[in-house]
């Protein structure tokens, strides 16, 4: 366990987490393009057209911000930072950073008939359940570390850990629904990201909204 003179603020982890956050959620935007109708073609049909591009960039933009504003929550219950937090909490931004790579990929191969379609939904899925489960890790050692105030007995703390963790199951579900339907693999991780847009983490001693 770290002394206290090991544990500082977390003021400068979430200032860098925001940037990233940003930064991760403007990448999304940058892969929509303007369609380029044929000769005989009409823009709206051909917006339509670039429907997969729209779903999947709605779908990381919402699972982005979701991710963003519980984070946020989350370290409004951290009073203190060690050197296990910092590097779980890079563990997430490394996921984050990378979502607009298997966003694009996705978007690209959603309406092939080929085994791509299938991949690239799994790649995405696998990417936003590691995303899931540094979520977790970064709870629980700060559970196990001290650095949140609660007065949580171990059994309490370890329910508070699996109701935080259950939504990485269905994200792990969505890799193996990957390879049954790309489309459906994109509705699924849409209503998780609104599933975590009300589910918030709760300790008995925070007073936190």
């Amino acid at each position: 366990m770290a002394t206290q003179s090991d544990l500082a603020d977390t003021s400068r982890i979430e200032a860098f987490s925001d940037g990233v956050f940003a930064i991760a959620i403007t990448l999304l935007v940058l892969e929509l393009h303007i369609p380029e109708p044929e000769p005989d073609e009409r823009l709206w049909p051909a917006l339509v057209q670039e429907w997969p591009q729209f779903a999947a960039y709605l779908t990381s933009f919402a699972v982005l911000g979701i991710m963003w504003v519980n984070h946020h929550s989350m370290f409004r219950q951290i009073r203190r930072a060690d050197r296990g937090l910092m590097f779980l909490n890079l563990l997430l931004l490394l996921w984050t950073a990378l979502l607009p790579f298997p966003t694009n990929m996705f978007a690209e191969y959603l309406r092939d008939d080929t085994i791509d379609a299938h991949v690239a939904a799994a790649v995405y899925s696998t990417n936003l359940t590691l995303a899931a489960i540094a979520f977790s890790l970064i709870w629980w050692h700060v559970l196990r570390s001290h650095l949140v105030d609660h007065n949580l007995t171990p059994s309490e703390q370890r329910a508070s850990v699996l109701r935080y963790s259950i939504g990485t199951l269905f994200y792990a579900a969505c890799i193996g629904l990957s390879f049954i339907s790309a489309p459906l693999t994109l509705l699924v991780q849409f209503v998780l990201a609104l599933y975590y847009g009300f589910e918030q983490l709760r300790t008995r001693s925070s007073a936190v909204a």
